[in-house]
C-alpha cells in the first residue's frame, strides 16, 4: 500500500516539475545556501523545539538532496530505488503511529528551509498535516529598508510575545493590529498581567547540537487558551478561504485575508464561527481583498463630477421627493457644539436640508466609537431606513467598514484620507490650498520673520497643510520662517505655554485652530497677529462641508452614484475637493492691505483654474533632500502622505512616544508619524 503512495506522491512530483519547467522556473527545492549573502546575516538565534507550520517549509539548506524533490516537496526518485523504499516506511510509520521525530531547519524570513528530515517533510506534505515538530534556528537578516526585511523584523517581535509563526503579512503595522484585535476581544482575547519570561537556553537544540547559538526570550503576552482560539479560527478561515479561490489572489497572504477579516468580524466572533459561515463572510466582503490583492491606491476624485440626470436609473428607482424623501443620516462620535470639526460638519447637514427642502430627511446622530457605533449605525438602517449615512470622524470607519459590508443597500461615507476600502467611499477637503494663500499674507506682512504654527494630530493632510502655508511664506519672502508647535505632546508645553513661547520668540503672526469651537468662544483661530500679547484676525481658512454634500447628494439623486465609480472594481473611491469646488476658502479681514488682497485673490484664480501649482518648482526639506526640481511638481498622493516639512520651518513631525494618549489611537489609524528610533 504504501508504495502505491509513493507512487501518487512521484506522479504530484513529476506534475510540479513539469509545470516549474513550462513556466521557466526552477523546478526543484530551493536552496538556502543559494539565496542568502552570509554578510547579510545580523546573527543565528536558538529557537529550540517549535512546532511549525508545513506550509512555510519550502526548500532545503543545501544542495545535496535537493534533486530528489520537486518544488512542492514530492518526490522525485524511482520506484526501484533505496529513496523510494525509506519514503514509503515513512509513510507507513506516519498511518500506524505518527512521525514524532522532530527534524532540523533554518528559518529566515518566516520560510523553513530542512537541513535534517526532508523526506519526513516530504510524506506530511502528502498527507496534507498541518505541522510539524522541529529544532529550528533564525537566520536573523540585517535591518534594512527593505519593506520584507521591516515586515519581518515586526514578525520576529510578534513572534516574540505570542510564540505564534503561522501568520504571514505582506503590509508593514500588520502584526501590530493584530495584537490589538486579539488582545481586545472581550471573551476570547485579553492580555497577561505578566507578559515577560526567559527562557533558559538548553544545550544541544541548536543545529549544531552546541547550543552555542543565541537563544530567543519568550515574552507571551496570550493565555493558552487564547492561542488555541487564534490558532482553530485561523486554520478555519484558512480552509474556508482556500475553497472559495483565495489562491488566486497572489499579492494576498492568507494572513492579510485573516486580519481583514478578524477587523470586520471581530475575534470573538470568528472563534465561534463554522468554516461554512466563515465562507459565507468571506464572499460577502470580496472586494476588500481585491483592493489588497491589487495593492490599490485609493482613486482621488479632485473635483466634483459633472452631473447628467441617468434617465434609466429613474425610471428603475424614483427621484427623491416630498412623498418620499431620501434619508441621510450623520453620525458624530461627540456632540458638535464640543468640537469646532464637528460643529462645521452640521452646519454641512443644515445646509442640505435648506437645498434639497421636503425632498430629503436628514438625522442627527451622537454614538461613541467600535462596538457602539456599528449598533447606532445597525438601529438608523433597520429601524430608520436610511439610505445614507455620513460619518465625520475618522475613527469611525471601522465601524463605517462593517455595516458597509453587511448592508451594501445602504451608501455609508465617511470623513478621512487616504483610505483603502471599496464597501465605503471617504470624502475629504483640500485645505492645504487656503492655507498657501493665508501663508502668502503671513509673509508678506510679517515684521520679524517668524511666524508661528500650531498644530495638533500628524495625521494624512496635517503635513500639507504646514508646507503649503510654508510655501506661501516662502513665495513672497524667502526670508522668513515658519515655527511649528504640537498641541497633543504628552511632555510638551501646555496651550498657554505654547503661546506665550510664540511671543517671546519674537513671532508676530501665528496660524491657529482653523475652526471654532461654539462651548469655547476665542480670538485665536485662523490666522491673527500679535502685538503686546493683543490678537488681531486677519484670516481664516473654512471648510464649506455643505457644498461638499450637496453635490454628492445630488450625484445620488441624479442616479449617478454607480457612473461615479472608480474604474476599477477594486479601487477605493476618496471624494478630495477644494478651492475650485467652493469645499473650502479664505476669508480675508478688513485689516489685509487691499494690494496683498488683490495679490491673494489673483493666486487664488491661479490656484483654481490649475495654472499655479502649490508643490510646483525646486523644494527642499529640512535636511536638505531635494524633493522636486525647478521643472516637476508633486503628485495628488505624494501631497497627501508628506512625511517631511519645508527647509523653512522650524520644528518636527513628532513619534508616537511623544503624543499624548488620547491622541494616539488617532494618529495609529491616520498618521504620518514614523517609530522612535529609540
Amino acid at each position: 500500500m504504501s508504495f502505491e503512495l509513493y507512487e501518487k506522491a512521484r506522479k504530484l512530483g513529476l506534475k510540479s516539475y513539469k509545470n516549474s519547467i513550462s513556466q521557466g522556473k526552477y523546478p526543484y527545492l530551493p536552496v538556502l545556501d543559494d539565496i542568502i549573502n552570509k554578510d547579510d546575516i545580523a546573527s543565528d538565534m536558538s529557537l529550540g523545539l517549535v512546532d511549525i507550520p508545513l506550509d512555510r517549509i519550502v526548500g532545503t539548506n543545501s544542495a545535496g538532496r535537493t534533486q530528489a524533490f520537486a518544488a512542492n516537496f514530492m518526490p522525485l526518485m524511482e520506484m526501484n530505488t533505496e529513496f523510494a523504499s525509506k519514503w514509503s516506511t515513512l509513510s507507513n510509520a506516519h498511518e500506524t503511529e505518527g512521525i514524532r521525530d522532530p527534524i532540523k531547519v533554518y528559518e529566515y524570513l518566516n520560510y523553513y528551509y530542512v537541513v535534517e528530515g526532508n523526506k519526513r517533510v516530504s510524506v506530511l506534505k502528502y498527507y496534507e498535516a498541518d505541522s510539524i515538530p522541529a529544532f529550528v534556528t533564525r537566520k536573523v537578516p540585517k535591518l534594512t529598508d527593505d519593506p520584507e526585511i521591516r515586515i519581518y523584523y515586526e514578525f520576529m517581535d510578534f513572534n516574540k510575545k505570542t510564540g505564534v509563526n503561522f501568520i504571514w503579512f505582506s503590509r508593514e503595522g500588520s502584526y501590530k493590529k493584530l495584537m490589538e484585535v486579539v488582545s481586545n476581544a472581550p471573551e476570547h482575547g485579553g492580555t497577561l498581567i505578566e507578559p515577560s519570561v526567559t527562557e533558559v537556553s538548553a544545550g544541544g537544540d541548536s543545529l549544531d547540537g552546541s547550543g552555542s547559538a543565541l537563544r530567543a526570550e519568550s515574552m507571551r503576552i496570550w493565555s493558552d487558551d487564547t492561542l488555541l482560539e487564534l490558532k482553530a479560527a485561523y486554520r478555519r478561515f484558512a480552509k474556508a478561504y482556500k475553497a472559495k479561490g483565495g489562491e488566486r489572489l497572489v499579492n494576498v497572504t492568507t494572513g492579510d485575508a485573516f486580519l481583514a477579516f478578524l477587523e470586520v468580524s471581530g475575534f470573538d466572533n470568528i472563534s465561534d464561527m463554522s468554516i461554512e459561515e466563515i465562507q459565507t463572510g468571506i464572499a460577502s466582503m470580496w472586494q476588500e481583498f481585491l483592493v489588497i490583492n491589487e495593492k490599490s491606491e485609493v482613486e482621488l476624485s479632485l473635483n466634483p463630477p459633472e452631473t447628467k440626470k441617468n434617465v434609466i436609473s429613474q425610471l428603475i428607482s424614483k427621484k427623491p421627493s416630498a412623498e418620499r424623501p431620501l434619508r441621510v443620516a450623520f453620525v458624530y462620535d461627540r456632540d458638535p457644539v464640543q468640537s469646532g470639526w464637528l460643529y462645521q460638519h452640521e452646519l454641512g447637514r443644515n445646509h442640505i436640508k435648506e437645498v434639497f427642502g421636503d425632498s430629503i430627511n436628514t438625522l442627527k446622530v451622537i454614538t461613541g466609537s467600535g462596538d457602539e457605533a456599528v449598533e447606532t449605525m445597525e438601529e438608523l438602517i433597520d429601524r430608520e431606513k436610511v439610505e445614507v449615512i455620513f460619518t465625520t470622524t475618522t475613527n469611525l470607519v471601522d465601524a463605517s467598514l462593517k455595516c458597509a459590508i453587511k448592508h451594501p443597500e445602504v451608501k455609508i461615507l465617511n470623513c478621512s484620507l487616504n483610505t483603502s476600502h471599496r464597501y465605503i467611499r471617504t470624502y475629504y477637503a483640500r485645505l492645504y490650498e487656503s492655507k498657501f494663500l493665508s501663508g502668502m499674507i503671513a509673509g508678506s506682512l510679517t515684521q520679524t520673520n517668524r511666524i508661528g504654527y500650531l498644530a495638533d494630530y500628524p495625521i494624512y493632510g496635517m503635513t500639507a497643510n504646514i508646507n503649503a502655508f510654508a510655501q506661501g511664506v516662502r513665495m513672497v519672502n524667502p526670508y522668513a520662517k515658519v515655527v511649528l508647535k504640537w498641541s497633543t505632546l504628552k511632555d510638551g508645553e501646555n496651550i498657554e505655554e505654547i503661546y506665550r513661547s510664540f511671543y517671546e520668540d519674537g513671532i508676530d503672526y501665528v496660524s491657529d485652530q482653523d475652526m471654532i469651537t461654539p462651548t469655547k468662544a476665542s480670538r485665536r483661530f485662523g490666522l491673527y497677529h500679535v502685538s503686546n500679547q493683543e490678537i488681531v484676525n486677519m484670516t481664516m481658512t473654512t471648510y464649506n462641508w455643505g457644498v461638499m454634500y450637496e453635490k454628492i447628494i445630488k450625484i445620488i439623486m441624479d442616479g449617478n452614484w454607480g457612473n461615479a465609480d472608480a474604474e476599477s472594481e477594486s479601487k477605493p473611491i476618496n471624494y478630495l475637493w477644494g478651492l475650485s469646488a467652493g469645499v473650502v476658502d479664505l476669508i480675508l479681514s478688513e485689516k489685509v492691505p487691499k494690494s496683498i488682497k488683490r495679490l491673494v485673490e489673483h493666486v487664488k484664480e491661479m490656484v483654481m483654474e490649475e495654472k499655479l501649482h502649490i508643490f510646483g518648482g525646486e523644494l527642499i526639506a529640512q535636511d536638505g533632500e531635494v524633493i522636486t526640481g525647478e521643472d516637476e511638481e508633486l503628485e495628488i498622493d505624494d501631497i497627501i502622505k508628506m512625511d517631511w516639512l519645508m527647509e523653512n520651518v522650524e520644528g518636527a513631525i513628532p513619534v508616537k512616544e511623544e503624543l499624548k494618549e488620547k491622541a494616539q489611537p488617532i494618529v495609529e489609524m491616520k498618521g504620518v508619524l514614523k517609530e522612535s528610533e529609540n
